[in-house]
Formats: structure tokens, sequence, C-alpha cells
């Protein structure tokens, strides 16, 4: 399924079709996404649609398992309260999720320092064994040397970058350290920017749980450095606990993957390339740069 724009009056027939107590709320196009489009209903209520090829799966693994963890985590998340089923209408899975108030982190940063704290908690909340059964990823949650073949091009976006040498050594430092060898733990997989909601400065919120698997919490303990803001890090690690030094190198090294692809679907968003998030450059560079403090 190619990546599509749906309107407003596919989704109003949706709701009247399956969820039809629904269908007289108030519907709101809602900017950003990258696998589904959104919609807020009402006040405390969103519509997603699927819009690409990897979207139907993704959004059934939330419907499945973001209930079950949702009840431990500190943090408001985008709970499936409805499931849509595939129609003559719409041949997809959709759903209705809780609303989460607030701003993506790409448009406005965290900026308190005491929200290393609230991202230490939530995460220690989250970081729990699985259940037979729980997902697994071909791309998260893995040893870094799975991906390495695919990351070298990924640098050629920083080629010109006074500091590319230390971003490199950075990235070498985690894929020669020890291995996870714990057991898995839950992830959300894909803490980015656009993924943490702000109010207030603070993390107020964690969307978009699609992603979602089991592995190292190296993955996701890379938003020390995504999300929080500069000179923080330790202060998280600290309340956090359970990070072993290699476990530090490797989520460096993960933030430094996941800052090499914001910077390049940014700079895709800068030019006006297809898929390209212009707020996402900015945000993967200040990631670069808050890696490479740590030094």
């Amino acid at each position: 399924m190619d990546e599509v724009k749906f309107e407003q009056d596919l989704v109003r027939e949706l709701l009247r079709d399956q969820h039809p107590d629904l269908a007289d709320l108030e519907l709101r196009d809602v900017n950003g996404g990258w696998d589904n489009q959104q919609w807020r209903l009402g006040d405390e209520l969103a519509v997603r649609l699927p819009r690409t090829q990897r979207a139907p799966e993704l959004l059934r693994q939330e419907q499945e398992w973001l209930p079950v963890l949702a009840q431990r985590l500190p943090l408001p998340t985008p709970v499936p309260v409805r499931v849509g089923e595939p129609s003559a209408l719409f041949e997809h899975t959709w759903t209705v999720a809780r609303w989460v108030e607030g701003s993506p982190a790409d448009q406005t940063p965290i900026t308190r320092p005491e929200t290393a704290d609230v991202l230490a908690d939530f995460l220690s909340a989250l970081h729990q064994d699985v259940p037979a059964g729980a997902p697994t990823s071909t791309t998260r949650g893995i040893p870094l040397a799975n991906v390495a073949e695919h990351v070298e091009g990924l640098f050629e976006v920083i080629a010109d970058h006074p500091h590319a040498g230390a971003a490199r050594e950075v990235w070498q430092n985690a894929l020669d350290a020890p291995a996870w060898q714990g057991p898995s733990k839950w992830l959300h997989g894909d803490l980015h920017p656009a993924n943490a909601v702000v109010r207030d400065g603070t993390l107020a919120g964690v969307i978009d749980f699609g992603d979602m698997c089991v592995g190292d919490p190296a993955t996701d303990l890379s938003a020390a450095w995504i999300l929080l803001p500069t000179g923080t890090a330790q202060r998280f690690f600290e309340v956090y606990a359970h990070a072993d030094a290699a476990t530090i190198t490797r989520a460096r090294g993960w933030a430094v993957l996941r800052a090499l692809g914001l910077i390049a679907i940014g700079e895709n968003g800068r030019l006006g390339l297809p898929g390209g998030k212009p707020t996402w450059e900015p945000a993967g560079y200040a990631t670069l740069d808050r890696v490479l403090a740590a030094n």
C-alpha cells in the first residue's frame, strides 16, 4: 500500500459504519505521521488509518499489546479503545485511540533537565520481562552488528560535518561493546522526537507504539541523547539504574544511528523530496551534538 492521503469524509463513513456512537464528534486533521494518517476525534480520542505497506501489521501489534503495557506506564499513551475492521469502505484495520495532549518534540523540544527523571521512570516501567509470543524486530533491539552493513551509507549525510570522525568512533565503540546478555525486555522501539509529546518543557506522553518489540534495552536508552537536553544523560542513567557501561556504550551507538536517520529524512524534507520531514534535520543534528558532547 503506497503512502496516500485520506479525507475526513472516509473517516466519518467508517465511524458511522462500525462505531456510530462516535460518528458525530468533531473531527480535525492532524499534521505529521509516517505509517498512519491521524485525526483528532472530539477532545479525548484520535482516529488512525494506515497508509504504508507495513502500517496495518503495526496497528494490529499496537491493538494487541499496548493495552497490556499501558497499565503500568507512568505517562499517557495512545491506548486503542476501539478497533476498526477491514470492510468494503476500507480494506485494512484502523484504530480509535486515546488522544495524548501536547506537541511533538521535533517541533517543541524538551527543555527541563528534570525530564531525565521522567524518561528514566517511564523506561524502567516499560523495560520488563516479556511474555511468550511478544513481537520481535529485525531492526530494533538486536545486536548492532546486524545492521552495520546498512549504516555506512548513512554517514554520507554528515560527510562535511566537522565531527564526523568522532561520530564514527562512537559507532565503532558501540559495535565493539559486549552484546546484551540479559533477558529480552519490552521496548518502544522508535523513541525519536516526533513520538515524544511535550508540554511545559517536559515529556508529557509517548506515542506510536507500532514498532514495539523485545530485545536489548540499549535501543530505547538512546533516547537519553535523542530527547533530553544537553548534559542530562548522566542524571537519566543514574535514575534508570539498570544500565551497565556496555549497555550505555551500545545506547550511544544507537543514538548516532538515529541521528543519521533523522538528518537524512530531515534533509529530504528541506529539499521537498517525498517522505521528508524538515523538522527532523535539526533534531538529528541536536542528537549528534549531545552524543558527541558526552565524549
